[in-house]
């Protein structure tokens, strides 16, 4: 149930993986869409609709990753709600709308059941200039068009022609009919995999569960993968291969408040998670703040010397904040190896940790050995004697050698490479050499970006995994999932393709020309704007303009929606309920405050609308309430490593009530009682 105007919801702001505490106050209904606002419901598409609810005011509230602060994202994240162009009814080119799927003489039917007709009104006038589409094409829409790859010129491709037609609203019964009726034509003559999805890491756990299970039970297609494998890949890679768990940060934030050294590779959090910064005021205080970066950024900047004129500080002058590091781009995996090397060197590593705790420690060994100081330096610019500071400043703060604790952290800037995987083993490699993991006040953690890039990759989306970070291709954990699902573990796919391969593979055709079986033909996206974010954005574009049908679920004309054949609107972070799981692990609920515009639905409902229409036995549930999806999520996780077995929205909800810190994951159904102890740390050994 919605809040009334005037009373604050408690939620979260959407845009990172810190997922700040936030408190959403909406305002009462204004009398006409030129005030700022999300449309009401009958909104645009709907003639003559003129109320707006009003954007809700947006407060931050003490949480313990922002204690109470936002950036300027989160302050202005209301405004993306009330977005000029956002989509409020389903779209579809016009030309498929008098095809082979739609009866000849349904189409007036069509436009009337959808308020819009081949003579424009003021009504579809306004959607159609919010949504950056025109029945009639327009000089906008001519460079919309050339933007996203295609123009009024036919080409040879009849692909190419579909998409010149104009995007026009219809209903949902329309589209969805549309939708699945082609998936159906499209997987009877080329087989399940024909059917690809791609997911995102800003849709709730919920949502991102739904999404695996209906391509693996409704398209039984392999090929589902997400937008994570753009940025986690590499931290996820590295850290299952060395923990055999991937908890972005195995801590809460707050720990590193309580840190004498923190070593930051491959991350701005000054700009990209400002309310992050107050957690290195201890590690900067001490003077142990290193920052590895090729550029002075406003991160590297937080380690200089306030009284040296913008020079690194150096660690032993009390003035120092920390140093910072400015590797050729490119040569952080060297940096790592040097600092590794000194330590081995000048026997700085807890010897006994290692022995007690670790394996292939010699291989280790051998491995640095000739990336001694001087060499790191000649590759990567760094000079000898800052790495070796460097080196006794991380021990000096380690345990085994009485400090106070110290942590390495990576982030993006490392990750995605051609190395980004070996980049976070030496990482990891330099933490384990210290005996940092596994120990209060110490350890190594990925810093994971996106609003729910950690509950996103732990259950389903990803091409080779199932609900509670499990493995496709374990069968016990097929058994166990199936059994919740109420399928035959047979039934479901194996491993699929990666993003990268993934978005290669699509379209009849390959990019060299010729025709493979086997490749996907139709694409549905959800969270996810591959134009913008995928690698090699000309091939994207290609890829999707030779798609037989591509699907996107969006709420504002992006790049990729432009490209679609079919545009579904869907709800915004305030306009739905769900959970987000933080960088830390944490997992959280997120709450409404405000209705969905116009015609704007979950993508729980979306699916299982298309789940029926494409004959899903009944006893494959679909269920559209968020708590419900989340109590099968539980079970579904149940003895996986992410398991949330012992979560359900309502013990979020006590928690919180309770003035909890937030309950982290593993959370067993043994542990389901909200009295119960939570450990927040993910030790080792």
């Amino acid at each position: 149930m919605l809040a009334s105007p005037g009373t604050a919801v408690e939620s979260h702001c959407p845009y990172c993986a810190l997922q700040c505490g936030m408190s959403l106050t909406p305002r009462a209904a204004v009398p006409d869409a030129s005030a700022q606002g999300a449309v009401a419901p009958g909104g645009a598409g709907a003639p003559g609709a003129v109320a707006v609810l009003g954007m809700p005011e947006v407060q931050p509230r003490d949480f313990p990753t922002n204690r109470g602060g936002l950036c300027q994202k989160g302050w202005t994240s209301a405004a993306v709600l009330g977005a000029a162009d956002r989509i409020t009814v389903p779209l579809v080119r016009q030309s498929l709308l008098r095809g082979a799927d739609q009866p000849t003489d349904s189409a007036d039917q069509l436009g009337e059941s959808a308020g819009w007709s081949d003579q424009p009104t003021d009504s579809a006038d306004r959607l159609g200039e919010s949504a950056g589409w025109s029945d009639q094409p327009t000089d906008s829409a001519d460079q919309l068009g050339e933007s996203a790859g295609w123009s009024d010129q036919p080409t040879d491709s009849a692909d190419d022609s579909r998409r010149v037609s104009p995007l026009v609203p219809v209903s949902w019964d329309v589209a969805l009919d549309l939708v699945a009726g082609r998936l159906a034509r499209i997987q009877a003559e080329h087989g399940p995999q024909a059917v690809a999805v791609f997911g995102g890491g800003g849709l709730t756990n919920e949502k991102a569960y739904v999404l695996g299970k209906f391509a693996r039970t409704v398209l039984r297609t392999p090929n589902i993968d997400y937008n994570g494998r753009f940025c986690m890949a590499s931290a996820a890679a590295g850290m299952n291969r060395s923990f055999g768990v991937d908890r972005g940060l195995p801590f809460p934030l707050s720990d590193l408040g309580g840190a004498q050294a923190v070593l930051l590779l491959g991350s701005n959090i000054a700009e990209t998670m400002p309310p992050a910064v107050q957690h290195l005021a201890g590690a900067r205080a001490a003077g142990g703040l290193v920052v590895v970066d090729p550029r002075r950024s406003a991160t590297a900047r937080l380690a200089e010397d306030p009284a040296s004129g913008g020079q690194a500080g150096g660690a032993g002058t009390a003035a120092a904040q920390g140093v910072h590091l400015a590797p050729v781009p490119g040569t952080d995996l060297a940096v790592l190896l040097g600092l590794l090397h000194v330590v081995l060197a000048e026997g700085l590593a807890d010897r006994e940790y290692l022995a007690e705790r670790t394996t292939g420690f010699d291989d280790v060994a051998r491995s640095v050995a000739g990336w001694w100081p001087e060499r790191v330096e000649t590759v990567s610019g760094v000079p000898a004697d800052d790495l070796r500071r460097v080196a006794r400043l991380l021990a000096a703060a380690a345990p085994v050698h009485g400090g106070a604790g110290a942590y390495v952290l990576t982030g993006r800037g490392v990750e995605q490479s051609t190395q980004g995987t070996a980049t976070v083993t030496a990482a990891i490699n330099l933490a384990l050499a210290l005996g940092l993991p596994g120990r209060v006040g110490s350890g190594y953690g990925a810093i994971t970006g996106q609003g729910n890039g950690q509950g996103g990759r732990e259950h389903g989306q990803k091409a080779d995994q199932l609900p509670g970070y499990r493995k496709i291709d374990d069968p016990a954990a097929r058994e166990h999932v199936a059994a919740v699902w109420g399928v035959d573990p047979d039934s479901l796919p194996g491993p699929g393709l990666p993003a990268v391969q993934l978005l290669r593979s699509l379209g009849a055709v390959d990019p060299d020309g010729a025709t493979t079986p086997g490749r996907a033909r139709a694409l549905l996206v959800h969270g996810s704007n591959l134009v913008v974010s995928a690698p090699n954005a000309g091939s994207v574009i290609e890829r999707l303009r030779s798609l037989d049908l591509l699907v996107v679920c969006d709420f504002v004309p992006s790049e990729t929606a432009l490209l679609a054949d079919v545009v579904l609107p869907v709800t915004q972070w305030a306009e739905e309920e769900g959970t987000m799981t933080s960088l830390e692990g944490r997992v959280i609920r997120r709450r409404a405050a405000v209705r969905a515009p116009g015609e704007a639905r979950s993508e729980l409902w979306i699916l299982a609308e298309l789940a029926r229409r494409l004959g899903a036995d009944e006893k494959l549930a679909f269920p559209t309430d968020p708590a419900v999806v989340f109590d099968e999520l539980a079970r579904a996780s149940a003895g996986g490593l992410a398991d949330y077995s012992g979560l359900s929205h309502a013990r979020l909800d006590a928690d919180e009530a309770a003035g909890g810190p937030g309950l982290f994951w593993p959370v067993p159904a043994a542990a389901a009682d909200v009295s119960d102890p939570q450990v927040p740390r993910v030790t080792c050994g």
